[in-house]
């Protein structure tokens, strides 16, 4: 997924993305699903505006029923936060450096990759050799495991078997 970082700070421009990725189908009334005879309602937070529907009355706005329902953001930072997580920042360097609580966006962060898990494409693949690069696509970042020490660690009290010199 790309984040151009010319429109990172434009609020309608980030709104359209979102509305784009959130409604790959298109915009449509939640409740009724009909696409057609949607009137802005509210204007009073823009660009993120209320519609009501004129089929079925209801009162929406393009984060109703998604896994962004009831997040209050600029849609600016929505980008950043979405754009952060797709990066791998971890959530405390993006809570400090967008000010704002840890928790709350590790909630957004385990529902969203919890919606990710299950809308994941469940077909095998149709090879029967699998390459590492396609089976551990995740494991890059991870750590080796510690080294084991060579001889057993000394008891309390008591001192190591020698001393150990790193300038030599």
């Amino acid at each position: 997924m790309d984040f151009p970082i010319a429109n990172l700070m434009d609020e309608d421009a980030c709104y359209t993305a979102l509305v784009a990725w959130l409604h790959p189908g298109g915009f449509a009334c939640p409740r009724c699903h009909r696409p057609d005879k949607i009137l802005a309602h509210r204007r009073h937070r823009a660009p993120v505006l209320d519609h009501r529907c004129g089929h079925c009355g209801r009162v929406f706005n393009a984060f109703t029923g998604t896994v962004l329902h009831g997040i209050r953001r600029r849609p600016s930072e929505l980008v950043l936060i979405l754009r952060g997580f797709a990066q791998g920042v971890p959530t405390a360097q993006l809570a400090r450096e967008l000010d704002r609580d840890r928790t709350e966006l590790l909630a957004l962060r385990h529902r969203l990759g919890e919606r990710a898990f299950e809308g994941r494409d469940r077909t095998p693949l149709d090879d029967t050799v699998l390459e590492a690069d396609e089976a551990y696509q995740n494991s890059v970042g991870k750590r080796r495991t510690a080294p084991r020490p060579r001889r057993p660690a000394a008891s309390p009290g008591q001192q190591g078997a020698r001393p150990r010199h790193l300038g030599r």
